[in-house]
Order: structure tokens, then C-alpha cells, then sequence
């Protein structure tokens, strides 16, 4: 059981947000959800989590700026999970220190 493991989702589309949120839960992870990032990046610093799922466009602060933020003071897991599949943002993406990216549908 990975009940000690918490991840946080920083994404904007409720639907996707509960299903991964539901998917992990299931799994045995404790799961907190913020739907854009500046509010997701506040919860971020605030307190520690095992791995962050961020999506890239999200409303007040993107993905990426939410990683580069997060990235100067903390070490985070951060996997990217968007519908933006260029190779620019994945190079973009793992650039800023993204763990990995994965994109919808998935």
C-alpha cells in the first residue's frame, strides 16, 4: 500500500483531474488536486508532496513557469501531462527538469 505517498495534480479539466485523482486513490496514494497554478504552485511550496502530475495550460500560470518556479526551491517529482506534444515542449519540458511527459490522451 503506498498510503505514504502523496501526489498533487495541477490540472484544469475536472474530468481528467478525478479520474487520475480517483485512479490513484484506488491504487493506495493520497491525492490533492488544484485546478490552475498559481493556486497549484502555492500548494506545492506549502507542502511536500512525492510527485507532482502538471498540466501545461492552465489558467493564471502555466506549467511551465509553475516547474520553473517549483524547481528553485524544491526537488519535487514533477511529470508533465498535457495535450501539447510537440517535440519544442517536451524538449521545453525536460529543459526545466521535468521527471518525464506524458501527454493526453493517456
Amino acid at each position: 500500500m503506498n498510503s505514504s505517498k502523496r501526489i498533487l495534480i495541477i490540472e484544469d479539466d475536472k474530468n481528467i483531474a478525478r479520474f487520475v485523482s480517483l485512479e490513484l486513490e484506488h491504487e493506495g496514494y493520497q491525492t490533492a488536486v488544484q485546478d490552475n497554478g498559481r493556486k497549484g504552485l502555492e500548494e506545492a511550496m506549502s507542502k511536500d508532496y512525492d510527485l507532482i502530475l502538471l498540466d501545461l495550460m492552465l489558467p493564471e500560470l502555466d506549467g511551465f513557469e509553475v516547474a520553473r518556479r517549483l524547481r528553485r526551491e524544491k526537488d519535487t517529482h514533477i511529470i508533465m501531462m498535457t495535450a501539447r506534444d510537440s517535440t519544442m515542449d517536451r524538449v521545453a519540458g525536460l529543459d526545466i527538469r521535468a521527471d518525464d511527459y506524458i501527454t493526453k490522451p493517456f
